[in-house]
């Protein structure tokens, strides 16, 4: 099947990829963010989700919405853990009754608004990777490392009922020789299945613990990882080339207990790295090779995999159009700072605007899926960040209004028709610089629903002079 090509400015740069965490410098007027975290289905009290972001300037916001919206309170903060070194702490959900968070060698579940602690999940190790799906009855996958010490390796995969409180089970994974102890760099839930991917291999699992499930060996071919959600799986397939230094990248809609091949789309071959963001409808960020700072995307497209052979509908050229989404180096999921409304198609990307009067400040557009065109836009919030977090019930957009250093920051709701911004609530001014210091020196996500904001961070580190010891999770409510 023939492939459309990419535009003209699309040529590999044949660049390495920023290591997973690693961000932009901070401009003046704005900081770099990680943002959403993509949730593609199955979610619990309809969890929102999002990633830190603030501008640093000291002007004014008053595109930042219509009013102050409700004065929100700091409910809950959970203390940054005692670190010799950085460490992962992957890992942010919401339940109907629970907060959990992932810390140092451990899961902590917290009440609702994050005072108090109801449980804990000792892993024994670093968590290396957590999925942000969640089936409705509470479950989620996780990688985690096989001990504490400085070799331990990624190779424990987990099944963790956020609900309860409880590690179900932990399993392994081995290669094609049957070699035991094969690391996973992610892990994907939907269908019904647990899926981990990484450089070393895959393997699948049933939510009881059965093994599904391992990628067929075929010769220079290799799942690179794996994305889920609701009922779908869809795998990375890359194959080297003869004629490239690359692989060439395939997208399979997989069975998830079989893995049979239900659809399959074969990428441009200037693809080097491809990231999806949703499963259903199937949206997938391609980099080929000279994404914008290390944001590991050029493209968006979205493609029809309702028959064997799938169909490309739309790109979006997100270098052309100065969009910032951001997704994990070569990590299949984990893209950040966008938001998907499935009813209308509509994917929802942030950019940077520079003026003349007022300093920089960001905005947010609206992007049909099906014809890759622009449906609107927000006013340019001055100073500030502006980040999708997800849409709501009635279409509407909700997103985060970054703080400064004059005001903290809130969340905001966007008409997806006119694209009018109304302020649902903003934040204490005591935490501003606490939400300022987990954007710029965090790695955070987001998760707003039942009037309350969470802010987690997926690291811990040493506090510094200029980082200082901001908390490891933040909960704001009315």
């Amino acid at each position: 099947m023939s492939q459309p090509s990419l535009p003209p400015h699309h040529q590999p740069s044949h660049q390495p990829p920023q290591p997973q965490g690693v961000r932009r410098p901070p401009s003046r007027g704005r900081r770099s963010k990680p943002a959403l975290k993509l949730i593609a289905g199955g979610v619990l009290a309809a969890a929102l989700v999002s990633g830190c972001g603030s501008g640093d300037d000291d002007g004014g916001g008053e595109n930042g919405g219509s009013s102050k919206g409700a004065q929100a309170k700091t409910l809950g903060k959970v203390a940054m853990p005692k670190v010799g070194k950085e460490a992962n702490t992957m890992g942010t959900w919401v339940t109907d009754s629970t907060f959990v968070k992932g810390d140092v060698n451990k899961l902590v579940g917290y009440s609702l608004d994050g005072a108090k602690s109801k449980w804990r999940i000792p892993l024994g190790g670093q968590l290396c990777w957590a999925s942000p799906h969640m089936t409705k009855d509470g479950l989620t996958a996780i990688v985690f490392r096989n001990g504490a010490g400085e070799d331990a390796s990624c190779t424990k995969v987990g099944l963790v009922d956020l609900k309860k409180g409880k590690l179900v089970w932990q399993k392994e994974g081995s290669d094609s020789e049957g070699n035991a102890g094969v690391e996973f760099d992610e892990v994907t839930i939907g269908g019904g299945t647990v899926a981990a991917g990484g450089t070393d291999g895959g393997g699948a699992w049933s939510l009881d613990g059965k093994p599904l499930w391992k990628p067929a060996y075929l010769a220079d071919c290799d799942d690179n990882g794996y994305a889920g959600g609701d009922d779908k799986l869809v795998a990375i397939r890359g194959c080297d080339s003869e004629d490239s230094s690359t692989e060439r990248l395939e997208v399979q809609t997989v069975d998830p207990r079989t893995r049979d091949v239900k659809s399959s789309y074969k990428l441009d071959e200037k693809v080097e790295y491809a990231h999806v963001i949703s499963t259903a409808p199937l949206v997938v960020a391609v980099d080929t090779g000279d994404s914008d700072g290390g944001s590991g995307v050029t493209d968006i497209l979205t493609i029809d995999d309702s028959g064997k052979q799938g169909k490309l509908l739309s790109t979006i050229d997100v270098l052309a159009k100065g969009y910032q989404p951001d997704c994990r180096a070569t990590n299949v999921e984990g893209c950040t700072q966008l938001a998907l409304d499935k009813a209308s198609s509509t994917l929802y990307l942030s950019s940077e605007v520079d003026v003349d009067h007022g300093g920089p400040g960001e905005r947010i557009s609206g992007l049909d899926l099906k014809t890759g065109k622009e449906t609107g836009k927000t006013k340019m919030a001055e100073s500030r960040s502006l980040i999708p977090i997800q849409t709501d019930d009635d279409g509407s957009l909700i997103a985060y209004l970054g703080s400064m250093y004059s005001e903290a920051g809130g969340v905001v709701r966007v008409d997806p028709k006119s694209f009018a911004m109304d302020t649902l609530q903003t934040h204490p001014d005591d935490m501003k610089d606490v939400e300022s210091d987990m954007d710029t020196y965090g790695d955070c996500v987001m998760i707003y629903t039942g009037k309350k904001l969470y802010i987690g961070d997926s690291k811990a580190e040493r506090p510094t002079a200029d980082s200082k010891a901001r908390p490891l999770a933040v909960v704001f409510g009315a």
